[in-house]
């Protein structure tokens, strides 16, 4: 008789407003990305070309929520996926994109484009495939459920193989306080 093979978790990642220093993060795990492979399939990813995510059980998503694009993404992204993980400062709590908070969407925009005449000689664009910016930059957790948080500014590569192992293993993930970093 033969042993059922176990099939593979299906992961994916996704990033909004922030600096893609998460994704450089994961890909810092370097060689036990092979033996991370051995144990998932990625769907979404920096290893992929795939711009949409299909149905995976782990989601990992890094940066906040500056504008409509950014929520569109993130409910398609938590739709898609059994468990989701917010990454670093920016998902968790707005991180330097809501640096911007404490100004009116108006005045930065008047900063950026009629003050420093942006690469529109001075005009604020207004073109339809332009995602509206909201008000303020917001957490993720404020628009939809998230399973598990890993801090950090990065976080390091350590605290995402750790979280993604236990959670493939099976195991709640758990962040002893030397995997954690705020650099």
């Amino acid at each position: 008789m033969q042993v059922p093979v176990k099939p593979k978790l299906k992961i994916a990642t996704t990033s909004l407003a922030g600096c893609f220093g998460c994704h450089m993060s994961f890909l810092d795990i370097d060689e036990r990305l092979f033996d991370l492979i051995e144990l998932a399939e990625f769907d979404r990813s920096p290893f992929t070309d795939i711009k949409h995510c299909g149905p995976c059980d782990i989601g990992l998503i890094e940066g906040g929520l500056c504008n409509a694009e950014n929520v569109h993404v993130l409910r398609e992204f938590r739709a898609n996926c059994k468990t989701l993980v917010a990454v670093g400062a920016c998902a968790i709590n707005g991180g330097l994109p809501a640096q911007r908070n404490h100004l009116s969407i108006a005045t930065v925009l008047t900063e950026i484009y009629h003050t420093q005449h942006g690469l529109v000689g001075g005009f604020i664009p207004n073109d339809p495939e332009l995602p509206l910016p909201l008000n303020q930059v917001h957490p993720i957790h404020e628009v939809v459920k998230i399973d598990y948080f890993i801090p950090g500014c990065p976080p390091s590569g350590e605290a995402i193989w750790k979280v993604l192992t236990d959670l493939i293993a099976g195991r709640e993930p758990d962040l002893s306080h030397g995997l954690m970093q705020f650099d």
